[in-house]
């Protein structure tokens, strides 16, 4: 970046450094608190440094975060300039993720008006000790005793991580992580730099990619065959991943850009977790307890329900009063969640994951963790104050973030329709890197990135509550708003398909095409999806590839909730979705698991919209791309399913 003139008005303080025309970095508005932050020759990579090097002290949050109202485009292009000595992060721990929304909250408002007023955190904070030990040895207890009690006939892996997650927090409460984190970059210098570092230059990217390649081969062909999982149907998903991503890349818009580490460690992260989820018993126990938990929240939302009707409506099965009540509660749980900071906290973790692991932006890494908890809108909320300064790549990646995997709040509903709830979890995890690994390969950064170096989570102080009640109230409203526009816009796109069914039909009729073959919009789209269908590696027997390819269809042009509810109409009379196999029912839950669809295409660019005016062009002129990036991503999820799988039942 060029030097900018001195003048008297806009000085830097530190003579011979260059001046900033941003004045979000202006050094004299540094924070009280030190956290990390890229220097510049981090955010290059600079094949001389080793290893990512950061710097302290960046600007306070009033400053760091740009005004919403600045419209000025030309600031996608910024570079941030090094304000401090650069320091390794070996020396400093790992990555600090700013939210002021933390488990760790400072003087309450109240606190700071009236001294003399004390409320239950200036108790917490004054003993907090004693009250953390209390609750290690409530838990602890409790943890010994299931294990004597329940070493026969209960899972023991499910109370342990629960008791270590929790004693970690209490822990680290008031020991420094560094104990950990500094032994951990000790051996990874003397470990993983150095085989790295043994590696000719110019032979990483390659190394990296034939260690992926090889594995995802002996991950997917290793296991024996079964019935349906035979090596040649795994052969087919293998051929289709590869098709997925070639067609990515030959259509990229700057092939010469493409970071090849974000796409092979992604797509390596989202065969792993596969790996883990479908293949191993940990992995599989973790998941259906996390499910069970979902399931009970179906439960407590019932009893709402019996309480506002009687016991038997709960039991009708209606969409209505069955999937809608779970949501509004799902919803309100989630706020009071984000109202404690536990949501915060929860999404920093993934997301320093992922910009560590994948080299994305603090922005990119934040969005693209909390769409499966959150959503698509809620997700891009959370970047607020940075959407008027998000590059074109960034703003490509939150939107394929969004399309590529479903929320939380539908999470449940779908569990309530039946969808077996570990396929939909692991669909949504698996989903995070493959989404940013394939929006990377389509729309590749080219820009200096505003978040690069840091992940920041600023509070949402317009929507703040005033305690945890409010809270919880603001997101029984939101949840409600939430559960009317999916039952309106349900009510209007089934309508309105079979309004297109009835024309297509009658139109059809006139050329003899009757009967089992009526010509409608699913049929139509289960020939056009018929392709994307076999590469999945579908069933070949039967009709699966064209049941599959409709749904496919269905899921993109109306939405995946009348495409899981055709899934599960195995009820209903001519349904022919029965006969589908375990093999193509799995697959194709997978494949119709996330929000890529026509409606959502509008809300994506409603909502980013709505959050910075100013980059409405952008948003809407990349809105397609970004649409077919989330689809594939969720495609690939489908084929990594088909490669791993080998017990389907158990998953449809």
């Amino acid at each position: 970046m060029a030097d900018i003139t001195r003048d008297d008005h806009n000085a830097s303080p530190m003579p011979g450094v260059a001046l900033n025309p941003d004045p979000a970095l202006d050094i004299s508005k540094e924070h009280h608190h030190d956290h990390l932050h890229h220097s510049a020759l981090a955010e290059k990579g600079h094949t001389e440094h080793s290893h990512i090097t950061y710097t302290t002290g960046t600007t306070d949050e009033p400053s760091i975060i740009p005004d919403p109202d600045y419209r000025d485009h030309g600031m996608h292009r910024r570079h941030h300039e090094p304000h401090d000595v650069p320091i390794d992060v070996e020396k400093n721990g790992a990555l600090d993720v700013e939210s002021k929304g933390s488990l760790n909250r400072g003087d309450s408002e109240d606190e700071v008006k009236d001294p003399q007023k004390k409320n239950m955190g200036y108790y917490y904070r004054t003993y907090k000790l004693w009250v953390h030990i209390f609750l290690a040895m409530l838990f602890t207890g409790w943890w010994v005793a299931s294990v004597v009690v329940h070493r026969h006939d209960k899972n023991w892996i499910i109370p342990f991580l629960f008791w270590l997650c929790i004693m970690l927090r209490l822990i680290f409460f008031h020991i420094p992580i560094t104990i950990i984190t500094k032994p951990m970059h000790f051996v990874w210098r003397h470990t993983g730099t150095r085989v790295a570092n043994m590696v000719p230059e110019g032979w990483g990217v390659p190394a990296g990619a034939l260690l992926t390649i090889a594995v995802i081969i002996i991950g997917s062909f290793v296991s024996e065959e079964t019935k349906e999982n035979t090596r040649a149907n795994r052969a087919v998903s293998l051929f289709g991943l590869v098709v997925f991503l070639f067609l990515f890349w030959l259509t990229s818009r700057n092939r010469k850009k493409i970071v090849w580490h974000t796409v092979i460690v992604g797509m390596l992260c989202q065969f792993i977790i596969a790996l883990f989820v479908l293949r191993t018993k940990a992995g599989y126990d973790i998941f259906t307890f996390v499910s069970t938990l979902a399931r009970l929240l179906l439960g407590f939302a019932d009893k709402g329900t019996a309480f506002l009707t009687n016991e038997d409506v709960p039991k009708l099965g209606w969409f209505l009063t069955g999937v809608a009540p779970p949501i509004i509660f799902f919803v309100a749980f989630v706020q009071l969640l984000y109202y404690w900071g536990i949501l915060q906290w929860f999404i920093g973790k993934f997301a320093v994951f992922f910009f560590w692991s994948m080299r994305v932006s603090g922005a990119e890494a934040v969005v693209a963790s909390a769409s499966p908890f959150i959503g698509q809108g809620e997700s891009a909320m959370l970047i607020r104050p940075f959407v008027a300064h998000l590059t074109q790549a960034e703003l490509h990646q939150v939107m394929a973030s969004g399309f590529a995997t479903i929320a939380g709040s539908v999470l449940v509903a779908y569990i309530s329709m039946g969808i077996n709830p570990q396929a939909l979890i692991s669909s949504c995890v698996m989903s995070i890197p493959a989404s940013l690994a394939i929006s990377k390969l389509r729309f590749p950064e080219e820009e200096e990135t505003l978040t690069a170096g840091r992940v920041v989570i600023p509070d949402d102080e317009e929507h703040k509550a005033a305690n945890s009640l409010h809270a919880f109230a603001n997101g029984a409203w939101l949840g409600f708003k939430i559960a009317c526009m999916i039952i309106t816009t349900l009510l209007c796109i089934i309508a309105l398909l079979n309004l297109v069914d009835g024309l297509l039909t009658w139109w059809g009729r006139y050329i003899n095409l009757e009967g089992e073959y009526d010509l409608t919009l699913e049929l139509i789209l289960g020939y056009v999806c018929y392709p994307v269908a076999f590469l999945l590696g579908v069933s070949r027997e039967g009709k699966d590839l064209l049941l599959v390819g409709r749904l496919i269809g269905l899921k993109v042009i109306a939405n995946e909730f009348i495409a899981f509810a055709e899934l599960q109409a195995t009820d209903k009379p001519h349904s022919p979705y029965h006969t589908l196999s375990p093999r193509s029912r799995l697959i194709a839950t997978y494949a119709v698991c996330g929000f890529g669809n026509i409606g959502s295409l509008g809300t994506q660019i409603g909502v980013l919209s709505q959050l910075s005016p100013g980059r409405s062009g952008d948003v809407s002129k990349l809105a397609l791309s970004a649409l077919i990036t989330g689809v594939v991503s969720t495609l690939t999820s489908a084929s990594i399913a088909g490669l791993i799988i080998t017990d389907q039942a158990q998953f449809s």
